[in-house]
C-alpha cells in the first residue's frame, strides 16, 4: 500500500481516546487530487450526499478530505457490523498526511479496518475518473466483516492505588520521592521509571520502563500495595498508557523536549500528550498540577479528578481559584512547605532548609519537585508524618535519586572539588544543573561543564543547550554519548554544539569520546573549590565507579548545607 503510511496499535489510553485505539497515518494526496466528480461520488457512497469537495488541491478539498476520512471509517465499521464508532482526525506537519484514530475492542478486526481504509484510498488514486467507488467501498467493508476478531485490549485495571507521574522535567525525581515516602509509610511499593522496575526499593528489571509495560510489570507483582509509575510522552504516543485509570496523577511541567518526533512539533501539542495522564484519573482522586505552568494548570479542565495544585508563590491567583473550587494546594510560606485547604489554616509540613534535595531552597526545580511529591503523597493517603519524614530523608545521592543532581566531594592534593552529575537532557534541565552548580560554588571558584547531547533532539535544541552551557560556565567541554547518537554522527553533533557556543563568544571547546573522559579532563583542569557539572546519561555507573576509585564521596545533607553556606 502507498496510502497507509503507518498502522499503530495503542494498547490503552492515548492522545486520541481514553481507551485502546488504532492510529493510522495516511498519505491523502490521492484523495486530495482526484477529480471533483470522483470525490463527489465517493462522498455520496460513504453517506455525505451534500458534500462539496471543491477542486483538486484546493483548501476546500483539504477540509473535505479530513471529513471524508472520518466518515469512511464509520461507514466501513457500520457495514461490517459496528454501528457506533468514535473517530478522530488530526493534521500533521506534512500537509499531505493525516492521522486517523478510532477505538478498538478486537485487535485483528481493528487492524483490518485500518488496512481497508488504506486500500480504499489506494483504489481511488489508482483507478482514475472511472473508478467504481461503490465497489471499492463495498469490497473494503466485506474484508473487514470477514476478518477474525482477534484478542481484546490488554489494558490493566489496577488492583492497588496508583500514582502516575508525567512531565518534561522532574518526573523521575518526583516518582522516586513519592515511592520513598510510601516506603516510609510502611507500604510495599512498586514503581517503574526510565531506569527499570523496582519492588520495595530493589531493582528487579533494568531498562526504560516509562511506557505501558512498566506499569503492567509493577502491578503483576502480587505483594505490591501501591504503584508509582513514571509515564513518558513516548509511551503515550507509541503504545498508549497500560492502565485504565490512576488514583493520583502528577504533571510536573511541560517544556520543549523531543519536539519533531512522532508528530509532536510544538509545546502545546506536547502538553496535550501529557494531559492524557490526568484525564484518566478517577473522579474521586486528585490531579496534582503545577500552578506555575499555564499549560499544566489548564489540565484541570480536562480531568474529572479534584485539582491539587502546587506553586512556589503562596499568593498565586491559581491557588486562590483552585481553593475556591474546592481543591487543595501546596506552596511555600515563610520558608515552610505548607498545605492549603479552603476553610482551614495553612498546615506547615517542614522547613525547606530541612529538605536536602532543595539545597536549603536554592534549587527551585527541586522545590517544585518537593511540592509535587508532598501533594501526591498526601493525596494518595500517606500519613502526614510519613510525608514529612520522606521530605527530610530523600537525598540527592546515588541511593535515592541516581543520576539526578548527585553531588560529590572529590579530594585532590591541592584541595577539594565538587562534582555535580545530572541527566540535564533539555534546556530546563541544564539550567537547573547550572543553578545548583552556582549555588555550591564558593566565591572566586569556577563552574566547569561537561556538555553532552542525545542525537534525537532537534538541531535548534542542541545548539541552544551549547549556548546556555557556554554562557553560564567558565570552562566547557563536550562529552559524547556514543550509545545515544540515534542516527547522528559525533561530527554532526559537535558542529551544532560549537555553533551554539560560538554565538556567545566561546570558541575553545575540546571534545572527548565519552562522558567519563570529559569528566576526567575537567578534573585535570580544575582548581580547588571549583564545581564540575557533568550531563551524564550513557555512563552513569562508569562515572560512579571512577569517582569512588579516586576517593570521591557523596555529599550528605550536612556537606551540602556547608557548601551552600560557603557559597553565599
Amino acid at each position: 500500500m502507498t496510502s497507509l503510511v503507518e498502522l499503530r496499535v495503542l494498547e490503552g489510553p492515548n492522545l486520541y481516546f481514553p481507551r485502546a485505539a488504532i492510529k493510522l497515518t495516511l498519505d491523502v494526496s490521492g484523495l486530495a487530487g482526484v477529480p471533483e466528480d470522483t470525490a463527489t461520488r465517493f462522498a455520496a457512497r460513504i453517506g455525505l450526499p451534500a458534500a462539496r469537495p471543491g477542486p483538486a488541491g484546493s483548501g476546500f478539498r483539504q477540509r473535505f478530505v479530513a471529513r471524508a476520512l472520518a466518515r469512511l471509517v464509520r461507514a466501513l465499521a457500520a457495514e461490517a457490523g459496528t454501528r457506533r464508532l468514535g473517530v478522530r482526525v488530526r493534521p500533521t506537519a506534512e500537509p499531505d498526511r493525516l492521522v486517523v484514530a478510532f477505538p478498538w475492542r478486537h485487535r485483528e478486526r481493528a487492524q483490518e479496518m485500518g488496512r481497508a481504509v488504506g486500500a480504499v484510498l489506494d483504489a481511488l488514486q489508482e483507478g482514475g475518473p472511472g473508478t467504481d467507488v461503490e465497489a471499492v467501498v463495498e469490497h473494503a467493508a466485506a474484508r473487514v466483516a470477514a476478518s477474525e476478531p482477534g484478542e481484546r485490549p490488554r489494558t490493566l485495571t489496577p488492583r492497588v492505588p496508583v500514582v502516575a507521574v508525567t512531565g518534561t522535567n522532574g518526573k523521575t525525581t518526583t516518582s522516586r520521592w513519592v515511592a520513598h515516602m510510601a516506603r516510609v509509610d510502611g507500604r510495599l511499593v512498586g514503581w517503574s521509571n526510565t531506569d527499570g522496575i523496582y519492588v520495595d526499593g530493589v531493582m528487579v528489571e533494568s531498562g526504560d520502563y516509562s511506557g505501558p509495560s512498566g506499569a503492567g510489570r509493577v502491578l503483576a507483582h502480587p505483594e505490591v500495595q501501591l504503584a508509582v509509575t513514571e509515564t513518558a510522552r513516548g509511551g503515550i504516543l507509541l503504545k498508549g498508557i497500560g492502565l485504565t485509570r490512576n488514583d493520583v496523577s502528577v504533571v510536573t511541567n511541560v517544556t520543549a523536549d523531543h519536539l519533531g518526533l512522532h508528530g509532536i512539533d510544538t509545546v502545546d501539542q506536547l502538553a496535550e500528550v501529557k494531559s492524557v495522564v490526568p484525564q484518566i484519573t478517577r473522579p474521586d482522586g486528585w490531579a496534582v498540577l503545577n500552578a506555575d505552568d499555564p499549560r499544566v494548570l489548564a489540565m484541570r479542565h480536562v480531568t474529572r479528578a479534584r485539582p491539587w495544585v502546587f506553586s512556589r508563590d503562596p499568593d498565586s491567583p491559581a491557588i486562590r481559584e483552585v481553593l475556591a473550587d474546592g481543591g487543595r494546594a501546596t506552596t511555600v510560606i515563610d520558608g515552610f512547605v505548607s498545605v492549603l485547604d479552603s476553610g482551614t489554616d495553612a498546615d506547615p509540613l517542614v522547613e525547606l532548609v530541612d529538605v536536602p534535595m532543595t539545597l536549603a531552597g536554592l534549587s527551585r526545580f527541586n522545590v517544585e519537585n518537593a511540592l509535587a511529591a508532598a501533594s501526591a503523597g498526601l493525596a494518595i493517603g500517606l500519613d502526614r508524618a510519613s510525608v514529612v519524614t520522606g521530605l527530610r530523608g530523600f537525598l540527592p545521592d546515588a541511593e535515592h535519586n541516581p543520576g539526578r543532581m548527585n553531588t560529590f566531594t572529590l579530594p585532590t592534593e591541592d584541595g577539594d572539588l565538587t562534582v555535580v552529575m545530572d541527566l540535564a537532557h533539555n534546556e530546563a534541565g541544564l539550567e537547573a544543573l547550572l543553578e545548583i552548580m552556582d549555588g555550591v560554588r564558593r566565591p572566586g571558584a569556577r563552574v566547569l561543564l561537561g556538555l553532552g547531547v542525545v542525537g534525537d533532539r532537534t538541531d535548534e535544541l542542541i545548539d541552544t543547550l551549547a549556548e546556555i552551557g557556554a554562557r553560564d560556565s567558565d570552562v566547557m567541554v563536550i562529552g559524547h554519548k556514543e550509545r545515544y547518537l540515534r542516527g547522528r554522527t559525533t561530527d554532526e553533533l559537535e558542529t551544532l554544539m560549537r555553533a551554539g557556543a560560538e554565538r556567545v563568544g566561546v570558541t575553545d571547546v575540546p571534545s572527548y569520546p565519552t562522558e567519563l573522559a570529559a569528566l576526567q579532563a575537567l578534573v585535570g583542569r580544575a582548581a580547588p573549590g571549583d564545581v564540575i557539572g557533568l550531563m551524564c546519561h550513557a555512563e552513569r555507573q562508569e562515572v560512579y565507579d571512577w569517582l569512588a576509585s579516586v576517593g570521591a564521596t557523596p555529599d550528605g545533607p550536612a556537606e551540602l548545607a556547608a557548601k551552600v553556606r560557603a557559597a553565599v
